[in-house]
């Protein structure tokens, strides 16, 4: 197996997990902080605006089994890349559309994904995910653990997570997990 990681931001991190557990290949998903300047934040000060964090998930995944390029595609078909800090009615710099590269491959994956789907992609507006330098992840309170799973009758999960797993379980039928 060949484990890699890979740290995105797309909004909030329940509809990001939600969809990352569902793919094949996919080892763990853990929600968390990270492009911030606030050491160890909480999810309450996050959620203020005022940390300078981005509610991101880490994704093991193995690279044997699906891409580094191939999770940009996913992440870029659940969210809004074009919506600067905003995801629907999440607003604020914590739900901006990020990617955090673990190295300078991925990086130049994330900088061509981008240009591709600028240039090719179902959106009118630019695209304004920024790729930014992972200086630490923090994993977010066991609480968000599962979070979907655990709380799917929730109005927001219905509301918000649902439609996007719904979405990724329609447009990407074939990254579906056996367990899925």
């Amino acid at each position: 197996m060949n484990f890699e990681r890979a740290t995105l931001g797309g909004g909030c991190f329940w509809c990001l997990e939600a969809v990352f557990d569902l793919v094949e290949g996919v080892k763990s998903v853990k929600s968390g902080y990270a492009g911030g300047h606030t050491p160890d934040p909480t999810y309450k000060q996050v959620c203020s605006g005022q940390t300078g964090h981005a509610e991101v998930v880490q994704v093991e995944f193995d690279a044997d089994v699906i891409s580094y390029e191939d999770l940009l595609e996913i992440f870029f078909g659940i969210h809004d890349p074009t919506t600067l800090n905003r995801q629907g009615r999440d607003v604020g710099t914590q739900y901006r559309s990020a990617i955090f590269p673990h190295s300078d491959a991925q990086g130049e994956i994330a900088r061509r994904v981008i240009a591709a789907v600028d240039t090719d992609g179902p959106w009118d507006s630019p695209i304004v995910t920024t790729i930014e330098a992972l200086d630490v992840f923090y994993p977010a309170e066991d609480y968000h653990d599962d979070y979907f799973a655990r709380n799917g009758g929730q109005p927001y999960c219905q509301a918000v997570v649902a439609p996007k797993v719904a979405k990724f379980r329609q447009r990407f039928a074939h990254r579906l997990g056996s367990g899925s």
